[in-house]
Parts: structure tokens; C-alpha cells; sequence
């Protein structure tokens, strides 16, 4: 920390400790303007607690109690640029401290669109969670320059959004400067999402600290990537971006929205009308029924908020796959990590591969289509065959491991040509993961398994996976 930063941590300190909360109220105020200098109004503008909109002539002010607040954000219309630089996103908020020291006033500036196109590709990372120069490695060159790959092919059409899901490192600081550098400039602008192994394990996270700490688990993430909870919208879509990690410190922590937290998701969804398609980003997954351990404690009270809205939740944390379509409107993708199992090899708990997900939203802002993309695989590849005698536990069966499985999927096999119905879908554990295991029984358990068993003599099978989209993928092996 360098000397200024010193004073200014002092400063706030200081405040907070002499006379309390009264003295720790400050009032930020300013405009938010086009690049001529012209007000926008209605922007929605937060500390994090508070909200309110620019006024017709784009001037906004809040009243912030600076031991709780620590960053105002503005939820960028989608009528504008999303804000970056060098593709990461930033602009779009700033620090509370910077704004004390700038007498209170900030004034946000952003770009209009020359055209309004509702339609958008969104990307989501999970866990790169790299601990290591070596593991750095390998995101670098493996997961980076797949991304790039893609990404180059999908600006071609529309907007590229890139989202990392949280565990960005592996409790080691440090690398937040390499992480930043290597997603710098990759065509899509990159948003972040905090995990549980991004805090500084010194601390608690903030709202379990003393009441005007100048440290705590999160400041040094924010330092990089600003607010832990922020929006944005882009075409006819709202995206959210939560903290569902109650950090208490030494790695420890409980998978949990705050009521505050859950409070700050009403007033931001209060300025969007009901039936709008809502991207929750999120590091803990919250409905998983295979594998529950992960899930955010207060599950319900988050759906009873989001219960007006077309909402896909996106998260990370668990390094395994699973789809839960919560309600008819309420769908949430747990999807597998960058990482896989921890740079230990090339699939992730339940077998699915090291990969990330990439979304399509049309026009109308309400047709999602989605689909993982495997590191270093193409598209076409979105389950793996193994052949008879090759998984331990089903040794007389061909299993078909299809990670991107729900309820409108469908997986059948032929036989030699013959077509012999649906394949018998089983929870167990993946073959390959289990195989990287000293004690294949710690394997967790995954329901995307599918088995059929051969007939003696058959000498070919075929698998095919239809996807909810209609997409068909098929595989052979020959026995």
C-alpha cells in the first residue's frame, strides 16, 4: 500500500472510530453524460445500500454511510457501451474512497450505441482458480487462447460478454495481476464475479468486520474488479453479478446471500420491468439436488425475488456439471470449471471437460440457447462414449457421459444399425475422474450418466444426443 493509500485508509478510519455513524454519512452526488457532455437521465445509480436515477438533466446523489458502502455503481442502459478498457470492464463505478477524496463529486461518462441490437453472445468462466505459475500456465495456454478462438468468430455477428464465475485465483493475491493481464483485449468485454477462494484469508469480508474497518476479506478484489454486487444491461436483458459467499475468514465460509444483499436485489430488479430475461451470475450454485453441499443456504428467499422474471442463473464453485430447472421460469446452470479438477488433468468431477459456457440471447431478449464449450475440443463434442468394459462400475454396459442434460434432452443408442430406444440414465460416478482418485469412492456422484447394455455379438453403437434445441450430436464405437 503506498502512502496515500495510507492517509485515505486512515482518513476513513479515523472517521469511523471518532464519533460513529453520523460522521461516516457522506453526501456523493454528480451526473451521468454522454460522451458531449449531454445528462442521460434515468440512469439507476447505487452505493450498494441506496438507489436512486438520474434526474432529466442525468444528476444524481446519495446519501452513503462509508462503513458499509465502499463503491457507487451505475447500472449502464443498454441503450449504451458497456464501459472497458483494454476489454475489461470498469468505468461503470467508483470507489468511495476516490470519491471522498474528490470532495464528493464524480461524474460518470458513457458511450451511445450507434445501433440498437438486442442480440448478444454471453460467455461464463468458471473457477480458472489458478494457485500457481504453473497452473497460470496452463489457463494461459490453454483456456485463453480457446477463448480468443471463439470469441474472434462470435464479434463477427454481435457483442461478446465474457463473465468469470468467481475463484479467479487460489487464495494467493498476487496473481490478480496476472489473471487481469491474461483476459486483457480478447474481443469480449470481461466482467468478474468473486469466489470464495478470492478473499484475503486475513479477514472476514466486510459486513462480519468491526463497523469501519479499514481491512476486510473483499477490499483487495475490489481494489482490481470494484463492487462484488453490480448490474448492467445489454439489449433487452438485465445482468446481475451477486456475492454468495459469507467469507468468515481462514478459508472459512458459508454459501449465503446476506439480507442485505437480498434487499439491494429488490431495489435493482424494482427498475426492471416484471417478465424480463435476468442473468444471475453467481460463484455457489443454489438448487443442485445431486451433490447439495455446495448450495446457497437461503434458496428460497432468492427465488421468492426473482419469481417476476425469465431468469438463467449462472454459477461455478463445485467443479462438476448439473442443470436444475427450478421453476418454468427459473433455470440455473451449474457449469463445469475452467480448471477442471484443479489443472489435475482434462474433465472436472462429473466427468465433464475442462470448458466454459456460451450463450446466445436474440433479439427479443427471451430466446436463450446455450451451449459448453470444451477447452481445446469444438462444439460438436458435448458427451463422451465409454466403450463396454471400460467403466469400472458398469463393466457390461457402453455409458454415455452427457454433461449439458436436462428434462428436454434425449439420449437414444443403435444397435448394429437398429435403433434400441432411449438409453437408462443412472447416477453414479464419471470413470475418468474416478481413475485420478487414490480412493475411487470420494468420486462425486453425477445424474448425467446414460448406459446401455450390448447384446452378445453386436459389434457396433451408435449414441445420440438431442439437445432442447433440437441440435443432434451423434458418436459410434465399435466394440
Amino acid at each position: 500500500m503506498d502512502g496515500k493509500s495510507l492517509i485515505i485508509s486512515a482518513f476513513f478510519c479515523g472517521m469511523c472510530l471518532a464519533s460513529g455513524a453520523q460522521e461516516a454519512m457522506l453526501r456523493f452526488n454528480g451526473k451521468v453524460t454522454d460522451q458531449s457532455g449531454k445528462g442521460i437521465p434515468g440512469v439507476v445509480v447505487n452505493d450498494g445500500v441506496h438507489f436512486t436515477k438520474t434526474d432529466k438533466l442525468g444528476a444524481w446523489a446519495l446519501n452513503s454511510d462509508t462503513t458499509i458502502s465502499k463503491f457507487v455503481a451505475i447500472s449502464t442502459p443498454a441503450a449504451y457501451v458497456l464501459p472497458q478498457q483494454d476489454g475489461l470492464a470498469t468505468g461503470h463505478y467508483i470507489a468511495v474512497r476516490d470519491l471522498a477524496q474528490a470532495g464528493g463529486k464524480y461524474d460518470f461518462v458513457l458511450e451511445k450505441r450507434k445501433q440498437a441490437d438486442g442480440r448478444f453472445h454471453y460467455i461464463a468462466i468458471s473457477d480458472p482458480q489458478v494457485k500457481n505459475e504453473k497452473q497460470l500456465k496452463r489457463w494461459r495456454q490453454e483456456t485463453v487462447p480457446d477463448l480468443k478462438e471463439v470469441i474472434d468468430s462470435l464479434k463477427q455477428t454481435r457483442e461478446v460478454v465474457a463473465m468469470t464465475l468467481g475463484d479467479l485465483v487460489w487464495d494467493n493475491m498476487p496473481l490478480f495481476d496476472e489473471y487481469q493481464e491474461s483476459v486483457k483485449n480478447t474481443g469480449a468485454v470481461f466482467f468478474q464475479c468473486i469466489g470464495n477462494h478470492d478473499f484475503d484469508k486475513q479477514y472476514q469480508d466486510l459486513h462480519n468486520m468491526a463497523m469501519g474497518t479499514p481491512v476486510y476479506g473483499e477490499r483487495i478484489y475490489g481494489s482490481y474488479f470494484g463492487p462484488t454486487d453490480y448490474s448492467f444491461n445489454i439489449g433487452k436483458a438485465h445482468i446481475v453479478t451477486m456475492k454468495d459467499i459469507n467469507y468468515v475468514g481462514g478459508k472459512n465460509y458459508v454459501e449465503s446471500l446476506t439480507g442485505q444483499q437480498l434487499e439491494w436485489l429488490k431495489k435493482d430488479l424494482s427498475y426492471v420491468p416484471k417478465g424480463s430475461l435476468v442473468i444471475l451470475n453467481l460463484h455457489a450454485p443454489v438448487w443442485n439436488k445431486v451433490s447439495p453441499g455446495g448450495n446457497v443456504r437461503n434458496a428460497d428467499a432468492l427465488k421468492e425475488v426473482l419469481k417476476d422474471y425469465k431468469v438463467h442463473v449462472f454459477s461455478g464453485h463445485t467443479h462438476f456439471f448439473q442443470n436444475n430447472e427450478v421453476t418454468p421460469t427459473l433455470y440455473e446452470h451449474n457449469i463445469g470449471a475452467a480448471c477442471g479438477g484443479w489443472w489435475a488433468g482434462w474433465v472436472n468431477q462429473c466427468g465433464a471437460p475442462n470448458g466454459y459456457m456460451v450463450v446466445d440471447v436474440d433479439v427479443d431478449g427471451d430466446n436463450v440457447k446455450w451451449h459448453y464449450k470444451a477447452t481445446r475440443r469444438d462444439f460438436a463434442y458435448q458427451f463422451r462414449i465409454y466403450n463396454k468394459g471400460e467403466f469400472t462400475a458398469q463393466s457390461s454396459f457402453v455409458v454415455a457421459n452427457v454433461w449439458d442434460w436436462d428434462s428436454a434432452c434425449r439420449v437414444v443408442w443403435y444397435q448394429d444399425g437398429k435403433p434400441m430406444g432411449d438409453m437408462e440414465q443412472f447416477v453414479g460416478s464419471d470413470e475418468e475422474r474416478a481413475s485420478q482418485l487414490k480412493d475411487r469412492s470420494q468420486a462425486e456422484p453425477t445424474a448425467h450418466l446414460f448406459r446401455a447394455m450390448p447384446s452378445d455379438g453386436a459389434r457396433q453403437i451408435k449414441i445420440e444426443f438431442t439437445n432442447r434445441f433440437g441440435e443432434v450430436y451423434t458418436q459410434t464405437i465399435s466394440l
